[in-house]
């Protein structure tokens, strides 16, 4: 883990602002959040939400927290204009997978993610 509370401030409450968050509240208590942030999709022409984490604590699972936040992000996306919201999940972790179809969302498969760090990273931005 790389993140700190310093960078996190910087890069969510910053200019630029590189991401938004929603938080879910059960009276006054956080019990969860939703941090996002947008893309283009050229073959749409319109913007994406795309949903980077969804984290709902252990013991308010089951009660609507997940639904609700991703309907208030649902909601962003439409007054966005975004054609669409996208977010990955791990192959493993099967009650979201059950939710997330249950919600009607379709699993990409043929998409791989891919992703640059480290030394590989910085040895491109150095390459002429």
């Amino acid at each position: 883990m790389e993140a700190t509370a310093e960078r996190i401030r910087r890069h969510g409450f910053g200019r630029p602002r590189y991401f938004e968050t929603l938080i879910c509240r059960h009276g006054r208590t956080p019990i969860g959040f939703a941090l996002y942030y947008f893309t283009y999709s050229t073959f749409l022409g319109r913007p994406t939400l795309y949903l980077e984490d969804l984290f709902v604590l252990a013991e308010a699972r089951g009660n609507g927290a997940g639904r609700a936040l991703l309907r208030a992000l649902a909601k962003v996306a439409m007054r966005r204009g975004c054609g669409r919201m996208e977010w990955t999940v791990l192959d493993w972790n099967t009650p979201s997978i059950r939710f997330y179809r249950k919600l009607g969302a379709k699993l990409r498969r043929e998409w791989i993610l891919t992703r640059l760090t480290g030394a590989p990273l910085r040895r491109l931005a150095r390459a002429r």
